[in-house]
């Protein structure tokens, strides 16, 4: 397959482009050419700016069987985009987020976000908070695109190569002493680590027919309790949770109520997933290794 990958030089992008090159496909990788890469001649390279309406026109000059985006965060980019490959691609995968659910509390399944019936505003990244970027880019996809369009609803990834230190946030503070503070100890939360996102848009763009919203996350939860315990065991240090602290203390997984993805609709499309309660216990260890 010919396919396109906007971003895919770091985190679960960069291992989403090692798995399409080893599967044989044609890949071409489009970035603003600020972060290096180890691909050599496996890929081809294209310098652009995602925001970049002109820009988006020059790819569009060749077909493309597969186009992954994980750095669309506004309608306008969507609107763009939606423009430019009109009769040039065969699927369009683009990453979302849990974010797109404003409910809270329970499992949240694709239905809780309807993007099909969501008014268009337009507008750009710096309009818009994140979760509402990506509802209305969802939203113009689905109402807008002429072609397919799948839309993959991730909750926080985490992983050895998360550039963003969210984990890594509890284990310091924990091996420091430092109180962390979270609102809600007994909240449930997901997540899905960068090899299984990587995993899961490399099987969604190229070997299922799946189209739509769909939620992709690890199986099983961690109250925040828990999650906290794991890392008491792993540093052997006790946690010194506060429901209020100072703003740099709040801990990125505060979150007031339960959130967090049913994948029910990806493991019926055939996707098995892996157990949350496996990888993570081996990641925080992993972690705790890495600062000692």
């Amino acid at each position: 397959m010919k396919i396109l990958v906007f971003g895919g030089t770091r985190f679960f992008g960069k291992k989403l482009v090692e798995r399409l090159v080893r599967d044989g496909h044609d890949v071409t990788i489009a970035t603003r050419g600020k972060t290096a890469d180890d691909f050599g001649d496996t890929v081809k390279r294209v310098v652009m700016k995602r925001e970049s309406r002109e820009n988006l026109f020059c790819l569009a000059q060749e077909k493309w069987d597969v186009i992954y985006d994980n750095i669309c965060f506004s309608p306008q980019d969507a609107l763009n985009t939606v423009a430019a490959f009109r009769d040039k691609v065969g699927k369009y995968v683009y990453t979302s987020s849990l974010s797109v659910y404003r409910m809270r509390d329970r499992a949240l399944a694709e239905a809780d976000f309807d993007p099909f019936h969501y008014e268009i505003v337009t507008g750009t990244r710096e309009d818009f908070d994140y979760g509402e970027g990506k509802r209305l880019a969802e939203a113009v996809y689905f109402q807008k695109a002429d072609f397919p369009v799948v839309a993959v609803r991730f909750p926080i990834v985490l992983g050895e190569d998360d550039y963003t230190g969210r984990l890594e946030f509890h284990i310091d503070h924990v091996l420091a002493g430092e109180e962390i503070g979270m609102p809600n100890q007994d909240a449930e939360i997901g997540f899905i680590s960068s090899d299984e996102a990587a995993d899961f848009l490399n099987w969604v763009g190229t070997r299922s027919d799946l189209v739509g919203p769909v939620n992709a996350a690890s199986d099983s939860v961690y109250r925040l309790e828990e999650l906290m315990a794991l890392i008491e065991t792993a540093a052997g240090k006790e946690a010194l949770v506060e429901e209020n602290t100072d703003d740099n203390d709040d801990s990125p997984f505060g979150i007031e109520k339960t959130y967090y993805l049913d994948n029910t609709k990806a493991k019926k499309a055939g996707f098995v997933f892996q157990d949350l309660r496996t990888w993570l216990p081996k990641l925080i260890r992993f972690g705790i290794v890495k600062r000692n």
